[in-house]
């Protein structure tokens, strides 16, 4: 069974349109991770997964049952903008959502949830108190709390410092050995390629990438130089047979022309500097996206 079906979803807005024919499946048991630049329609397609708002055409399956409105059992979402009741106290907040959703009582697991976030010194203080950071960790934890077979995150990681964004990812991962389904919007191209099962990516409202990375990565081909040398960035201009370079400090990744000759690049490069690192590599996903969605894009095409 597929945990999420969509079919030739369409929203739009008056003339703008949002999400355009957009159909994506999503297997029981996966990490799928959902990518686009800002305004591309994830959030769109996410509050209408959740029947926050509706389609104009197109339908939607939750856990093998047809999006009908009502409340969605088993599925836990949290949104990017953050919501939570300010004036209550963290604790008694988690109590709640918990037992709300979940039709259970939770304190073991509260309390066992605050001390793996540091916030058991936390737990009798009111939300509004809280930095933006724990109000984050208290939202995710509220989120999960219910154990849904279904979590749908939105941007979960912005804002949080390595140390929590470390936790939340493992705290994902124990949840996805346990047999949840989670679909994760980020920007972080990073995350989402060592995260993911799957990655889709929405760019002007319509799907222009869906696959394992290893399907996307082959799909783009095998144009991409990593490399390190003595000079860095410097020694790069005009280099014969190279069509792009992407300077990311330490290391620089070239993007060859159709027919260039990596040797032939070495050997160039070898005449201008020393050259510390050379590799012959897929796009990574950061560069697939830039390529897609970056300046000069010609409608979502490499």
């Amino acid at each position: 069974m597929k945990a999420l079906d969509i079919e030739q979803l369409t929203k739009t807005f008056g003339t703008l349109s949002a999400v355009e024919d957009l159909s994506l499946s999503v297997e029981e048991g996966s990490i799928y991770g959902f990518i686009g630049p800002n305004g591309s329609g994830k959030t769109t397609t996410m509050r209408m997964i959740m029947n926050i708002i509706y389609p104009d055409r197109g339908s939607i399956r939750v856990l093998g049952k047809t999006s009908d409105g009502a409340r969605l059992e088993n599925v836990g979402y949290m949104p990017e903008e953050r919501g939570l009741y300010k004036k209550m106290k963290l604790r008694e907040l988690l109590l709640f959502y918990g037992e709300l959703r979940g039709g259970r009582s939770v304190d073991a697991e509260v309390d066992s949830w605050l001390e793996r976030f540091d916030l058991t010194s936390r737990a009798r203080e009111k939300l509004e108190t809280l930095s933006k950071g724990m109000s984050q960790k208290v939202q995710f934890i509220a989120t999960i709390i219910p154990r849904p077979d279904l979590l749908i995150l939105d941007e979960p990681f912005t804002g949080l410092d390595p140390v929590n964004a470390d936790i939340i990812r493992e705290v994902l991962l124990d949840l996805h050995a346990q047999g949840t389904t989670i679909i994760l919007s980020t920007h972080d191209m990073h995350l989402a390629e060592t995260l993911c099962n799957r990655i889709c990516m929405i760019f002007r409202g319509r799907k222009v990438l869906d696959g394992s990375l290893q399907e996307i990565q082959q799909e783009f081909g095998q144009d991409t130089v990593r490399l390190r040398t003595a000079d860095g960035s410097s020694v790069l201009r005009d280099l014969p047979g190279v069509e792009k370079v992407l300077d990311l400090g330490q290391e620089q990744e070239l993007r060859l022309a159709r027919e260039a000759d990596p040797q032939q690049v070495l050997k160039e490069l070898v005449r201008r500097t020393r050259v510390l690192g050379f590799e012959i590599a897929r796009p990574s996903l950061h560069d697939i996206f830039v390529r897609i969605a970056g300046p000069g894009a010609e409608e979502g095409k490499p």
